[in-house]
């Protein structure tokens, strides 16, 4: 593994180089604007012109909106390396989870529209600032966005690669504009049951839609490569929040990460949930707690049992003091 993380480091430049050199990237710029102007951006389909700066359930139309961005530290260690991951936190959300922890940018859009000019600037900033990747936060609803930009960050000088952070409910046609232009897909799975989507997301196809996207993300990207650093260059990372009353169906997840992908599949096995959102209401109760100690050692148990080879697992101070 030395070996190749050596060589990788040695040959490796983001893939999307190829396609800004080939003509491919501006061309897919055509693609992505007949995308928004009847959207199917996203499993949603809400078909609005977002073209024309109207918006559906993401409640995003023309232009991005961007939270806020900068170099950030806490991501998993072999994305923030020794100077930090470049993340860039996209307002709206096409999933409506009531435990959203990040409720006032994915519901509440408190942020600034982004038009393709400033989002360049974004990206190459964070090169200069020594970033070790450029992280788009949430980028389900603004695939064409980012396509849009990206042929004018290259312009300006842009070589990291790009992290796509994603709930995993993105459409194929999203992807497919992906395709060649993402080096680091990070999806979450977050649940494995139909009711479980339906009652805490609105998306009662959600499990169905991640094991088809989380597969063509690996057909793209293969297996996490990292360099001598410990620094992923390229491949797959995928990221599952434990819950309360095992409603995220922890297990059967682990089993279809490991047969369905590969035992090497870089898995995070997260422990950090708390209470937010709309949790507190009474139809939610169940969920309106932190994950315990034993729960969180049965989840890693269930990695482990499916045959899981690479997991992050780093428990919370919280759990070592409950």
């Amino acid at each position: 593994m030395q070996a190749a993380n050596r060589r990788v480091s040695q040959e490796f430049e983001p893939a999307y180089l190829r396609l800004y050199e080939s003509g491919e990237l501006k061309q897919r710029v055509e693609r992505a604007r007949r995308l928004l102007e009847s959207c199917t951006a996203c499993p949603r389909n809400c078909r609005v012109n977002r073209w024309a700066d109207k918006f559906g359930v993401c409640r995003t139309g023309r232009y991005a909106v961007v939270s806020s961005y900068g170099a950030h530290l806490g991501e998993e260690d072999c994305l923030r390396g020794g100077r930090g991951s470049g993340t860039i936190f996209i307002c709206g959300c096409n999933l409506r989870c009531v435990f959203c922890q990040n409720f006032d940018i994915s519901w509440q859009l408190r942020g600034t529209p982004t038009p393709p000019e400033k989002l360049a600037r974004m990206m190459v900033e964070h090169q200069r600032d020594g970033c070790h990747n450029i992280n788009f936060v949430t980028p389900e609803h603004i695939v064409p966005q980012i396509v849009e930009a990206l042929p004018l960050a290259v312009e300006q000088g842009l070589r990291l690669p790009i992290v796509y952070n994603t709930s995993a409910y993105d459409s194929m046609e999203s992807l497919a504009l992906m395709d060649g232009v993402v080096d680091i897909y990070m999806p979450d799975f977050k649940y494995w049951e139909r009711e479980c989507a339906r009652k805490y997301s609105r998306a009662p196809d959600y499990p169905e839609v991640a094991r088809r996207t989380i597969k063509e993300m690996f057909r793209q990207v293969g297996d996490l490569v990292m360099d001598e650093q410990g620094v992923a260059k390229r491949g797959l990372l995928i990221r599952h929040l434990v819950m309360p009353e095992g409603v995220a169906g922890t297990r059967e997840v682990m089993n279809w990460i490991a047969q369905e992908l590969s035992p090497t599949t870089y898995v995070n096995v997260m422990a950090q949930y708390y209470p937010a959102g709309k949790v507190s209401r009474r139809e939610f109760a169940e969920i309106n707690r932190r994950v315990t100690p034993a729960e969180y050692e049965q989840a890693l148990s269930d990695a482990w049992h499916a045959g899981l080879k690479r997991l992050d697992a780093r428990r919370p101070v919280y759990l070592r003091i409950l």
